[in-house]
């Protein structure tokens, strides 16, 4: 039961990070979108607390991108910008919790590591699956106004290649930090042995 409610407080007060900082990075821009560092809280909560405390942070994640920051996409498509930006989220989240999971018992580190990969691949696949789905005519329109040869690359380089990175680097280095610590603090202490 201890477990059990360690990991309702901690996914709780992860939920408040990812709100925080998804709420802080409207005013972090490279490019025509915002870097956040909201997929670390995801991936800290998976690793720490399982697959589906990720899966919640990432609707958290994608909940509050739909109220901060998907104004243009709504205004074009609001059915395929609330599925794209919610399964982004929900998925990334899910996915970092199923492959520190699948790697956990071998080495926490490169499980860590391996989650904070996944998490912002998934999150960008995603976003751009949405792109092409919803919202080709719109993102071809945009492609061509901003002097780009082919759409796919304005995706790519105009759109997710800079913040991807970012995203990429900081989550690794900061979630694997972070996962790390807690874990050595969570871990319970041995009793002192009588001498």
């Amino acid at each position: 039961m201890r477990e059990k409610t360690r990991a309702i407080v901690g996914t709780g007060i992860l939920t408040a990070i990812v709100v925080v900082l998804q709420a802080l990075a409207i005013g972090i821009k490279f490019g025509p979108f915002c870097v956040t560092f909201v997929l670390i809280p995801i991936v800290v909560g998976a690793a720490l607390y399982g697959y589906k405390s990720g899966a919640w942070l990432g609707f958290v994640f994608g909940a509050v991108v739909l109220c901060t920051d998907a104004a243009a996409f709504m205004a074009i498509n609001a059915a395929g910008t609330v599925i794209t930006v919610l399964l982004k989220g929900i998925l990334a989240g899910l996915g970092a919790g199923l492959v520190y999971k699948l790697l956990e018992n071998k080495n926490r580190i490169a499980a860590v590591i391996a989650a904070a990969v996944v998490c912002p691949v998934i999150n960008t696949g995603v976003f751009l699956l949405g792109c092409v789905v919803f919202f080709l005519d719109t993102i071809t329109e945009w492609a061509q106004g901003a002097g780009f040869a082919s759409v796919g690359a304005y995706l790519i380089f105009g759109m997710v290649g800079l913040n991807f990175l970012v995203e990429m680097v900081s989550n690794i280095l900061l979630s694997s930090v972070i996962v790390k610590v807690l874990n050595i603090i969570k871990k319970p202490k041995k009793p002192a042995v009588a001498a």
